[in-house]
């Protein structure tokens, strides 16, 4: 659908209900002529979430052309999978694209090249092997892996930018030639540029590359300036 004030696309977004990075990020991101429609769901359940279904029905009453759910699920054995499962039965149900922030992740990253990846998370050491596991399941050899060990999910949005700098520093000193960033309330959109100008590699923020993807999707290929190479350029 288009509107007066979206003459483009009507983007539909999808988050759990406790992250307050997501949204501000997308609006971040988001080109002229478009506009991002919220809703949230909750956590929970063996199919990532119980009600995510119902809200997405939900959703659907202000008909965007695509849905971009805010979520990365790489913190869990086999998480990227259940996700991409998750999102490809809500699109058949609602019929429209329904993309998830893990798979994004992937596409940004083979879009870049990338092959030797440093990845920087919310997390500590133990729920960073998992990470590695899944990223490396995909088909990337992960070379550095760092966390910034946030104490539970809702302090994964207060996070310090300066520890998340710092975080940043330490994998980009390894001989990764892409920074993968996951978890979807880490504040790192605002930071991408000057992170790549820093360091010189380019970053796979999860939240950028969900909506790169879901514009992509939907046919808009403006290129976004100010937010890193995947958007500037891909």
């Amino acid at each position: 659908m288009v509107d007066t004030l979206a003459p483009r696309a009507v983007i539909g977004v999808m988050t759990p209900a406790m992250n307050t990075v997501v949204q501000p990020e997308f609006e971040l991101l988001r080109p002229e002529g478009v506009t991002n429609q919220m809703q949230r769901f909750r956590l929970g359940g063996d199919a990532i979430s119980d009600d995510l279904p119902d809200e997405a029905e939900k959703l659907m009453d202000c008909n965007p052309v695509a849905i971009a759910v805010g979520l990365t699920t790489d913190a869990g054995p086999g998480g990227p999978d259940k996700l991409k499962a998750r999102c490809a039965d809500i699109s058949e149900q609602v019929g429209i694209p329904v993309l998830g922030a893990s798979q994004a992740d992937y596409a940004a990253l083979e879009v870049l090249g990338a092959t030797r990846v440093g990845i920087v998370t919310p997390f500590n050491a133990e729920i960073d092997a998992v990470v590695k596991a899944n990223t490396e399941a995909a088909g990337f050899d992960v070379v550095a892996i760092k966390g910034t060990q946030a104490p539970s999910l809702p302090e994964i949005c207060e996070t310090p930018l300066d520890d998340i700098r710092a975080v940043f520093a330490q994998v980009a000193a390894s001989d990764c030639d892409v920074i993968l960033q996951v978890g979807t309330a880490l504040p790192v959109v605002a930071l991408i540029a000057e992170l790549e100008a820093v360091h010189g590699k380019p970053i796979v923020a999860c939240n950028a590359a969900v909506y790169w993807q879901t514009l992509r999707q939907v046919g808009i290929s403006d290129s976004i300036t100010g937010f890193g190479r995947l958007l500037e350029t891909h």
